[in-house]
């Protein structure tokens, strides 16, 4: 039963203890937060003001096209057929795909696959990992299972089920963001998630060319360009690293010919893409070895290139050894605005817990960054559209992007209009960069 239904002699009581008990918490917490007075900004001038911000976004909704995503589901469904056949032949049996015994009899009983790791009780695993080692090792069998579950996830998690949720009345479906979920700040969304929808294959991309706009509007999505390396110039200060920023060079291409000792202009397209890998990666704390595993080299060809990066870029080695330090003395970091996230196995004696809390004290100053500024700039943006009326209509955020409704009509003006405050909405030691696209979905603004 929803909420008005409910008889007032059980409804008011109930209305009135969770008035009560919230009353109670505030009073139990504002006092800690009151002693850190950083917390008091990010609580009174980011997490509060965004609360109207997210309702009026759930409220508003997204568009979907139900038809679109039916059709899309048949296919996904035909796929998934002709892979398990596929799958059925290569086995030289039939099997459950979902089964992880079933699975691991035709591996490593009849199939004789090499076992790449096992299980707590001593069997040998068939993981998500260990299936995805296998197929890059060239095994059909694992590479086909990955994609029959990669297709049958999409069409379970989306084209099945947001057709489902669309509200009647509305027309439109209604998602719900959380501001007290991930410990770093990030928003995230449920009922239906739409942070999780894959971007980067192309089944992925083809379910949000079903999030359309009404008739006479279009989509616009504006998206910060590579905020976190952004951050990461910033709170490092790297002279190399502020320089490629601020002469809006390529960064991945920057870092390549630093690392690589090459003029800019001759780095090839797999140098780039290791340039991007490592990028990326240090921020995220990967290993020389989970470097090597993602670029498909030798660990010491990977130790090499993490070896080059440091040295041209040292700011970047002196800034990851001072919050390592700084968070074992603290046991928390912060953001650039001061939000704080407590790292309980900083100092912990299982190296293995001690050596993920060592990564979260990295990557989460910047990730916790990225999050407060596209709030502060979410804030301003419907600042301006309740204040100026323009037919604009804010109705997604994912990570660090921010999707639109706007009348055809005003979309370049209002375009720029976003733009602007979206990069005001920090100032830091290099440019924040906004890149803006419009489309007649999600995936043609994207």
């Amino acid at each position: 039963l929803t909420f008005n239904q409910i008889a007032l002699e059980q409804a008011g009581p109930y209305a009135a203890e969770d008035a009560d008990i919230t009353l109670r918490l505030h009073q139990e917490l504002w006092p800690r937060i009151e002693a850190i007075p950083a917390l008091i900004d990010v609580y009174r001038d980011i997490e509060l003001p965004l609360v109207p911000v997210l309702s009026r976004m759930e409220c508003g909704g997204v568009r979907v096209d139900a038809d679109e995503l039916k059709t899309q589901s048949r296919e996904l469904a035909r796929r998934a057929a002709e892979i398990e056949e596929r799958a059925y032949a290569a086995a030289g049996r039939k099997f459950n795909m979902g089964s992880p015994k079933q699975i691991g009899a035709i591996f490593f009983d009849e199939l004789k696959l090499p076992v790449v790791s096992k299980t707590p009780k001593g069997a040998p695993s068939t993981s998500e990992a260990v299936l995805e080692k296998l197929a890059e090792d060239g095994y059909e069998l694992p590479s086909l299972i990955l994609e029959h579950r990669g297709l049958t996830k999409l069409r379970s998690t989306y084209t099945e089920k947001l057709p489902l949720m669309v509200n009647p009345v509305t027309g439109r479906v209604h998602t719900s963001y959380h501001q007290a979920v991930a410990a770093t700040g990030r928003l995230s969304s449920s009922d239906p998630n739409l942070q999780n929808i894959p971007i980067r294959s192309e089944d992925g991309r083809r379910i949000r060319r079903a999030f359309v706009p009404e008739t006479g509007s279009r989509m616009l999505a504006a998206d910060y360009s590579q905020i976190e390396l952004r951050i990461m110039a910033h709170l490092s200060g790297d002279e190399r690293l502020l320089a490629a920023f601020q002469a809006g060079e390529d960064i991945h291409r920057a870092t390549a010919a630093e690392i690589l000792g090459v003029a800019p202009g001759a780095v090839s397209a797999d140098q780039r893409r290791s340039a991007k890998a490592i990028n990326f990666g240090l921020i995220y704390g990967m290993s020389a070895f989970g470097l090597a595993r993602q670029l498909g080299i030798e660990r010491q060809a990977a130790q090499d290139y993490v070896d080059l990066y440091f040295a041209r870029y040292p700011g970047v080695r002196e800034f990851m050894d001072r919050i390592r330090a700084q968070a074992r003395a603290d046991r928390f970091v912060e953001t650039l605005f001061g939000r704080r996230l407590y790292l309980t196995n900083i100092n912990h004696s299982n190296q293995q817990l001690r050596s993920a809390a060592e990564r979260t004290a990295i990557n989460a100053p910047m990730q916790g960054t990225a999050a407060d500024i596209i709030k502060r700039a979410m804030i301003k943006v419907d600042h301006w559209i309740q204040h100026d009326r323009p037919p604009v209509r804010m109705i997604m955020q994912v990570h660090d992007e921010l999707v639109f409704e706007i009348d055809a009509g005003a979309v370049e003006a209002a375009g720029e209009r976003i733009r602007t405050i979206m990069q005001d909405a920090a100032e830091l030691a290099v440019p924040l960069i906004v890149d803006v696209g419009v489309g007649d979905n999600w995936d043609e603004a994207h």
